[in-house]
């Protein structure tokens, strides 16, 4: 922070656009420590807590509305690229999609506080042909949500935030190393976790023309298609025979399963 608020008092709003519409295309380049130093700047009367406010909503707006539409065109190449940035690349499309499934337009209210959801969100509303009018509402609601609670959060504890900028400057570049090295270390798990977990995929795939031919072989086998209640509107095509039970009502219908049959599990 005590090098983010001098930098905002020399430049003014034009980093707090630039760093949101970073952020809002996918990147990841967090915006909340400006947002924080913008609403401390309010609170001590450098910078306007409305003109922010402004700024970052339609900001993040703009950005919102252009995957918005990219997503009506093409939505699933778009949503799988954006998830390949998140730290969750093997969740993150299910995890958003569940979202949707299960709350609608009021999950633009709060996607964007969702680690690796943010940007996911407007082009899952545009997959999913939201109507544009309610996706304007939903997500200006949303942006304006976002943007003001670490503004807010700013202009509140602006006295703190220098405190705790004038500790971190007595301290120099220890705590400074100490936080990169806290990220390198969190990355690194997840990654090792996201490897652990292809590894185990890859030993238990079974390859499209693998399972034909244990079909046609006479193999005493269930199919089970866990796609998502979304998912299956949009494609309902499902393989003979398949047992569809979605993959938020597993834990509910696990039972259906027949356990003495080789079981083979599917999804988008």
């Amino acid at each position: 922070m005590h090098a983010v608020i001098p930098f905002l008092l020399k430049h003014g709003y034009w980093v707090l656009v630039l760093n949101v519409f970073v952020e809002q295309i996918g990147l990841p380049v967090p915006s909340f420590p400006v947002l924080l130093a913008m609403g401390a700047l309010a609170g001590l009367g450098s910078r306007s807590f409305e003109v922010s406010l402004l700024l970052a909503t339609v900001t993040a707006m703009t950005c919102d509305v252009m995957w918005f539409r990219l997503g009506r065109s093409r939505g699933r190449t778009i949503l799988n690229m954006l998830c390949r940035l998140s730290l969750e690349p093997d969740t993150c499309v299910s995890n958003t999609k569940g979202l949707f499934a299960r709350f609608g337009a009021p999950a633009l209210l709060f996607s964007k506080f969702v680690p690796g959801l943010g940007a996911a969100a407007a082009p899952l509303a545009g997959l999913t042909r939201m109507p544009a009018w309610k996706f304007l509402i939903a997500d200006g609601a949303g942006s304006a949500i976002w943007s003001g609670a670490y503004l807010g959060a700013g202009f509140l504890f602006r006295n703190q935030l220098e405190d705790a900028a004038e500790a971190v400057r007595r301290t120099g570049s220890g705590v400074l190393l100490a936080l990169v090295g806290m990220l390198a270390l969190y990355i690194g798990w997840k990654y090792y976790q996201r490897q652990r977990f292809i590894r185990e995929l890859r030993i238990a795939r079974v390859r499209p023309e693998e399972l034909r031919k244990m079909i046609e072989s006479g193999c005493d086998v269930v199919i089970v298609d866990l796609r998502r209640a979304m998912e299956v509107q949009q494609d309902p095509v499902k393989l003979p025979g398949a047992l569809w039970i979605a993959a938020e009502d597993l834990d509910e219908r696990h039972e259906e399963i027949p356990r003495e049959k080789e079981i083979v599990l599917y999804c988008s």
